[in-house]
């Protein structure tokens, strides 16, 4: 098995490298990069190995900007000293990440799980959602038209999207109303899911504008929002789980 590491870090990359080699006889560290440079240019260049190790933080960037210049067609286990976006990014994707300092358990397991998931009647398919996932961006803002003048408005200051008479729309923390040329369909895939959650058919609420969670049946909720809304926001009851389980997160 051919790996490739993109670590910045040469004493990290020299045990990481002496680890897998270690735990495996057919594993063959083919190259190390040290930044996301010289990792574009050898992945443009080169085949691509059976499995990347690539560390979140880069002498020259972060290995995110690797994905933004390149079709990777590698599936990758990232490695990282930070338990930071890294985790939440990478926690629900077919590939693992690690925390250094990173111990052979750790490595063993995560070869395991690389092995379990990509096996070769379904490789392709499967490296190609996983690139998808990983080179996935939410959007940070939305650049909105209002009467004459354009508006930017930042995710983070947006309550909820709701749909009401058919056509969409999004209230601020502020308490502003603007209508948005997206349905909620297409919403719920351009924000981030850890933040937004779509509640029921017509709301698609923001965690961090949620002021209360009330017992409305014994299958459902009710939400209040730090903004009011004249009709009552419940929690569908086919989504009630869900939810417990994203506000647990």
């Amino acid at each position: 098995m051919k790996i490739v590491i993109v670590e910045d870090e040469q004493l990290a990359a020299e045990k990481l490298a002496d680890q897998l080699t270690r735990i495996a006889a057919d594993i063959e560290v083919v190259k190390v990069l040290e930044s996301v440079e010289s990792a574009v240019n050898w992945f443009s260049l080169n085949p691509s190995p059976d499995l990347v190790f690539m560390d979140i933080q880069l002498e020259d960037g972060i290995s995110f900007e690797i994905f933004d210049a390149i079709k990777l067609h590698a599936p990758v286990i990232f490695t990282t000293a930070y338990d930071e976006y890294a985790i939440r990014a990478f926690k629900v994707n077919s590939v693992d990440y690690l925390l250094k300092p990173i111990g052979e358990n750790d490595l063993k397991q995560a070869l395991q799980k690389f092995k379990k998931i990509f096996d070769e009647s379904d490789f392709a398919s499967k490296v190609t959602r996983v690139i998808e996932q990983v080179s996935k961006r939410y959007k940070t803002r939305f650049f909105m038209k209002v009467g004459t003048r354009f508006q930017s408005i930042k995710v983070a200051d947006i309550c909820c999207f709701f749909v009401e008479e058919r056509n969409t729309f999004l209230k601020t923390t502020g308490g502003k109303t603007y209508d948005i040329d997206h349905s909620l369909d297409q919403l719920q895939g351009m924000v981030d899911p850890e933040q937004f959650f779509r509640i029921n058919r017509n709301y698609l609420v923001n965690i961090n504008c949620i002021s209360e969670i009330i017992s409305y049946s014994t299958t459902r909720l009710k939400l209040k929002l730090e903004v009011n809304f004249q009709e009552d926001l419940i929690v569908s009851r086919d989504r009630v789980t869900e939810f417990k389980h994203w506000m647990d997160k």
